[in-house]
């Protein structure tokens, strides 16, 4: 019941996301010569995060924690589950809200280390505190390793934009339907929306390194292509254990073995192409955050296979 909860509340973290998206993609639309500290700026966009992120807790207590007992604050232990792609997608979720928190904030023109310092950590303190609240409730619990993947996903962040002031390495996910859910779908999800952020079979978390970064300034090789890193899992109707009990009924899930892949990819980073439509750099800094599809080689602990098209 407790891994069920924990992944339908990333529903909250999508929605959050996809607000300082949108954000961020007005501001980068919004050509800005002046560095002077913009209060007014500063001002909206502190008091809208508050009201956003002060009303979305609210919400999560009254509309969801409420259906639950309390207890008295508690951990739980849950690094052994999904073969750890929640834990990965923790990190996603804490680097891009750092990184969209630090680009709003840059807008106002703050400095680049006041604004990488207040970016995370307004992030990481909204994460924490569903973390804390967690721990109250007795189909929840205190994630260490939650808070963990929270600290590193920040970490990742805040680190390249303090030392090189640009993100050289960009997680991002990539899904495609795995076919498990038709065993579990109260658990994997019934429709491909749900899918999308409940079936870890069909989620792949990349790390995505742009090569031009690392060369000489002076190179003509390509600022766009990346090299891609990925990591997936498949095989899992269950956390830590597949109950071939719970499969409706279905035989065939007794064939599933739990798996990790590791797979090896190109990817673009639309958002270093020189757009002069406004649009489409609007559009390439929204969904930044998607692989895009390329041929890659797949490493699994079965056997390794090659994709000649990769999502």
């Amino acid at each position: 019941m407790k891994l069920y909860l924990k992944m339908k509340k990333k529903s909250i973290f999508v929605f959050l996301l996809s607000f300082f998206l949108m954000i961020d993609c007005q501001s980068n639309s919004i050509a800005n010569s002046d560095t002077t500290l913009n209060k007014k700026k500063l001002a909206w966009i502190g008091s809208s995060e508050f009201l956003i992120a002060g009303s979305s807790l609210i919400a999560l207590d009254r509309i969801w924690y409420s259906k639950y007992p309390k207890t008295s604050f508690h951990t739980f232990n849950d690094s052994k589950d999904w073969l750890q792609m929640d834990k990965v997608g923790h990190g996603v979720t804490s680097y891009y809200i750092s990184y969209v928190n630090y680009e709003v904030f840059n807008w106002t023109n703050l400095s680049k280390n006041k604004a990488i310092l207040i970016g995370s950590a307004t992030g990481l303190a909204y994460l924490t505190t569903i973390e804390i609240m967690d721990g109250f409730y007795n189909e929840w619990g205190f994630s260490y390793s939650d808070m963990g993947a929270n600290l590193l996903g920040v970490g990742l962040f805040t680190t390249q934009q303090y030392f090189w002031d640009e993100q050289r390495l960009k997680l991002k996910f990539s899904f495609q339907k795995s076919g498990l859910a038709q065993y579990r779908p109260e658990l994997l999800g019934d429709g491909i929306y749900e899918q999308i952020l409940k079936d870890y079979n069909g989620q792949t978390y990349w790390l995505s390194a742009n090569i031009h970064s690392f060369l000489n300034k002076k190179t003509r090789f390509p600022k766009w292509i990346n090299l891609a890193l990925g990591y997936g899992a498949d095989g899992m109707i269950g956390g830590t254990a597949n109950d071939y009990t719970l499969c409706n009924g279905d035989p065939s899930c007794l064939n599933l073995k739990r798996s990790r892949q590791f797979y090896i990819s190109l990817d673009a980073d639309l958002t270093k192409i020189e757009w002069k439509n406004k649009f489409m750099k609007v559009l390439t800094t929204s969904i930044g955050f998607i692989k895009i599809p390329f041929p890659a080689l797949e490493i699994n602990t079965n056997q390794s296979k090659f994709h000649w098209f990769y999502f």
